[in-house]
Order: C-alpha cells, then structure tokens, then sequence
C-alpha cells in the first residue's frame, strides 16, 4: 500500500512541474515585405513586432535592395531580424540548363547546380558581412514554389548549405508548409522534401502556410500561434498571413484582414505599411543582432 501511495503522490508532484513548463513556452511576432517601410515606421511597426524580415539582395522580382544599409537602424530599436536571400526558381535553372547543350545528363546538371548553390552563398555571406551581420547569422533562402523540388534544386540547397558553413553563416529555408497533392492519394510538403534530401546537414525552416485553419488569419493575436502549429513541427518560424490576402486558402479567416486585403500594423492608423505576419520561438530567429 506505502509503494502505491509514494507513486500516487509522485505523480501529482510532478503534474504542475509539467505544466508550469508548457506555459513557459511562447512565440513572438514579426513582419517582412519586400520593400523597406521606411525610417518613419520602424517605431511604429516596433510597437507590434519583435523581429523583421531582412533582404541581403534584391527581392524575388525586383532590381534593388531598399532594406541595403538599415541593419543598424533596426537594431538599435530592438528588432530582431529574419534574413533572406532570393532563390532560382526551377524553372528558372531548367532554362538555363537547356539552352547548354553542355549539360546534358543528370551528373553534369546537379554539378551545375552545386556550384550556383556554392556562389550565390557566397555572395549572401559577402552582403551579410557588409551589413553587419555576425557569423552566427541563419540566412533563409527564399523559395517561392510549393510541392517537390527537383533533384537539381536538392544539389543547389546542399552546396547552399555546405558553403554558407564555410563562410561561418548558418543555412535556413523559407518554404512552402503547405500540402500539394500529386495525385494517388499522395501528397508532399515543400519543407518535408527538402528535410529528407538534405543529407543530415543541419537548416532551419521558415515556413509559409496562410490556410485557415491552422492559421489565425492577419488579426494580431495577443499570443502569437507557436510555429510547430503550422503543421510542420519542427518549423521555427512560421509565416501565417500574407499581403494581399490569397482568397484561396483564406475564406474562413477573411474578416480577420482589412478592406484592402492586406494586414497592416495596429498602430498603422493610415494603413500605409502592408504585411506578411510572422511567428517565431525566438524574438530574433536568425540570431542577427
């Protein structure tokens, strides 16, 4: 009976141990967009958000940098930062594949595709130190398309890895968390695909799933959602809202946006500052202060 009792009170000891632990857990808010918002709206904007996405070149689609210079500005407000360097799209280096008829088999392909993996980590390692940056910094590669990826773009994330290692930067991903189905009943997630062609080199994921649910939708939540609710658990950032609002994947949470389908900042009285929201378990995830 002693025994049984012991484990009994054992047991309950160990109860608000547990979940004093759970609450200790939190997530902190952040935006990124393309373009800078300006001097004038980092107070604002710090208001709302702990950290802030950070190009090194220019975004997808775009010539120029605007964020080129500000690191130091943001950091002195106390942002953390989220930085990112554009990737190729696939379609993008199959092109550019083609049309060299020297590369025309698979082996010579993924060696292409190592060695633009290899140059442009070096050119993202070349721009983070010019801004500032410590070694330690994650930078995320930017992809933008969803579903499985290629096996040259596996070559091109693994040289991206591998280099940015050398450089002293540590390599992460922003990625598709959302499930694109092939067809069969088998469906794939971008972040998964990359996770298991990776070859156990260490990347941390920066997911993007604006689908509600599981996302809240745009409206700022006094608790962010934690990044392993997007589905991808061992995600540690997770990009939960887009702008404009894909109409898509967000009817059920389409009241959560304002009237121009953006998500814009509390304290952005003119709605003049659209966004993407962002949740992270760390208030500066690419550790870049």
């Amino acid at each position: 009976m002693r025994p049984m009792l012991l484990a009994l009170f054992s047991l309950v000891l160990a109860v608000p141990a547990t979940s004093q632990q759970s609450s200790d857990v939190r997530a902190y808010l952040g935006f990124d967009r393309n373009d800078y918002p300006g001097d004038v709206a980092l107070p604002i904007l710090r208001k709302s958000f702990s950290f802030a996405g950070y190009w090194l070149g220019p975004p997808p689609g775009a010539k120029s940098n605007s964020w080129s210079g500000k690191r130091e500005l943001l950091r002195s407000l106390g942002f953390g930062f989220l930085v990112l360097y554009s990737g190729p799209q696939s379609s993008e280096l199959q092109q550019k594949w083609s049309e060299e008829h020297v590369f025309n088999n698979l082996k010579s392909r993924m060696s292409s595709a190592g060695r633009k993996g290899a140059s442009d980590a070096r050119q993202a390692a070349e721009a983070a130190r010019k801004e500032g940056f410590p070694s330690h910094t994650v930078i995320f590669l930017d992809i933008e398309e969803g579903g499985r990826l290629p096996a040259v773009y596996h070559a091109y994330l693994r040289a991206w890895v591998d280099q940015l290692a050398h450089a002293g930067y540590r390599a992460g991903v922003y990625c598709s968390g959302m499930p694109v189905d092939e067809g069969g009943g088998i469906t794939i997630i971008t972040a998964d695909d990359i996770r298991n062609n990776i070859a156990k080199r260490e990347l941390a994921y920066w997911v993007f799933n604006d689908a509600c649910p599981p996302s809240p939708g745009c409206a700022i939540p006094q608790n962010p959602p934690l990044p392993s609710a997007s589905g991808v658990p061992y995600a540690t950032v997770w990009q939960f809202a887009q702008s404009p609002r894909r109409k898509q994947y967000t009817a059920r949470c389409a009241a959560t946006y304002f009237a121009d389908g953006n998500c814009h900042s509390p304290s952005d009285n003119a709605h003049t500052w659209f966004l993407d929201m962002n949740s992270a378990d760390s208030a500066d995830p690419s550790h870049g202060r």
